[in-house]
Order: C-alpha cells, then sequence, then structure tokens
C-alpha cells in the first residue's frame, strides 16, 4: 500500500498547491482521502482519472472537499469519451446528502459513512472514528489484505478516540494546525504538543504531520513535535510518498 500527498494545506492551498487530499493505492486499486481545493489538477499527475475507484470524505469543509464537484464533471466527461465505464463512488460523513449538489447520479454515487460500518474498496477496507472539530467529521483507518495499517486523522480535537485510532498504525497522517503556543486556540484542531501526546499513546511506525497553517515555519511544527516524543515523524510536503 502506497500513500500519497496530493495536498496538505489547511484552509487555502498556495500557489500550484492544494489542501487536504491523500492518494491510496493496493495494486490497481485507486482511493482518495478528502478531495480539498487544487486536488483534481494535481492527482492527474499521479494517475488516470479513469482509473480512480472510490472517493472518502471527512467532512464537508471545503478545503477537504472543494474539488469534489469538479471531479463530477471530469467523471461526466471521462464517461461520454468512453474512458471510463462504470460510476465513480463517493462516501462523505454527511447526514443529510441531499443537499450536497451533485448533478449526475448515474455518473457519481454517493454514499454515507457510517460509523459502525465497514467499507471495502478492492483489497482495502475502511472504518472510522468520530472526531472533535465545528462541523461532523471522522478520522479514517485503511487496511490491506497485507494487515498494513493507514490512518488519517482528517480535522479533530484532542479525543481520547483519536488516540485509540491511531493505536499501532504503520502511517498515521495527523493534522498539525497549530504551534506549541497556541495549544486550545481553536477548538477542532491540534498543536503540536497535542499531536506528540497522540503518538506517544498510540506507537505508529510512521507519523506525517499535515493541515498547516500559512504563517511560521513549518520546520518548527516538526521540532516542536519531535521534542515530546520520539517517534519517527515527517512533514506532509508535494509528492511526499510512504509506502506501507
Amino acid at each position: 500500500m502506497k500513500v500519497t500527498t496530493v495536498g496538505y494545506w489547511g484552509a487555502y492551498p498556495n500557489a500550484n498547491e492544494a489542501t487536504s487530499c491523500y492518494l491510496v493505492q493496493d495494486g490497481s486499486v485507486n482511493v482518495l482521502l478528502d478531495c480539498g481545493s487544487g486536488a483534481l489538477a494535481k492527482l492527474q499527475n499521479y494517475i488516470s482519472l479513469e482509473s480512480l475507484d472510490a472517493v472518502f470524505i471527512s467532512h464537508t469543509h471545503t478545503d477537504h472537499m472543494a474539488d469534489l464537484f469538479s471531479l463530477e464533471y471530469a467523471m461526466l466527461i471521462q464517461t461520454q469519451l468512453g474512458n471510463r465505464k462504470r460510476p465513480l463512488d463517493v462516501f462523505i460523513y454527511e447526514e443529510d446528502l441531499s443537499k450536497l449538489p451533485f448533478e449526475f447520479p448515474a455518473i457519481v454515487h454517493v454514499h454515507p459513512i457510517k460509523l459502525k460500518e465497514e467499507i471495502t474498496v478492492g483489497s482495502l477496507t475502511l472504518s472510522f472514528a468520530e472526531n472533535l472539530h465545528e462541523i461532523p467529521c471522522v478520522a479514517m483507518k485503511v487496511i490491506n489484505a497485507e494487515g498494513k495499517v493507514l490512518v488519517y486523522s482528517a480535522d479533530t480535537g484532542m479525543t481520547e478516540e483519536i488516540k485509540n485510532f491511531g493505536k499501532s498504525a504503520d502511517v498515521f497522517i495527523v493534522e498539525c494546525s497549530f504551534f506549541e503556543q497556541q495549544k486550545g486556540l481553536v477548538k477542532g484542531h491540534l498543536s503540536t504538543i497535542e499531536v506528540a501526546e497522540i503518538v506517544n499513546f498510540s506507537k505508529p511506525k510512521k507519523v506525517v504531520l499535515t493541515h498547516f497553517p500559512h504563517y511560521g515555519d513549518r520546520e518548527q511544527l516538526l521540532e516542536e513535535v519531535k521534542k515530546y516524543t520520539s517517534e519517527e515523524i515527517y512533514l506532509a510536503s508535494n509528492d511526499f510518498t510512504v509506502t506501507l
């Protein structure tokens, strides 16, 4: 299983970059975790659009799903051109899917994410945990047939749930929105010292920090997390790839 960072910014993308989006590949299976602003253009550097199997959206803040509706048009056109033979499955953590402006139900099949249910896409099985955030949001766990485990926090504040959900992951992609001195500044996001607390508990093999602020030094984020933990920590960046 391989994970590629398509976008890693919070709120909005820097020039030629993207907000939250992660491509998970396992053999011929291609799945997106979130599809933020700028993600669609960058995704095509890694796979053809007709080879995408499913998209999972952690919550409906636009920095995590802004390009989803452009992706729907892409699926429509690729189908009309004969390049794509099947609908795209999109799974969203949202109770009222009818309020989302999808236009082509025969092209994109939209499904709700339910906390107690697992979803299988090819060789991958996904499960979910409720986060602390401004709106309903889930963390995601992806397990392949060999038992490799990827956990993606999406947006969350500190909870016992996220600490337990990331336990013993091979790779834990975790949001890092604030510096240590900003702990508690905004409910529903993590500071560096909170990230360290989570990874000290969950003990993943590798940690990838993501969802960065548009100020300060990203290397300082890394240094602050490392100050409190001995786990293997990386910063998400353009084209950053981890193989599990």
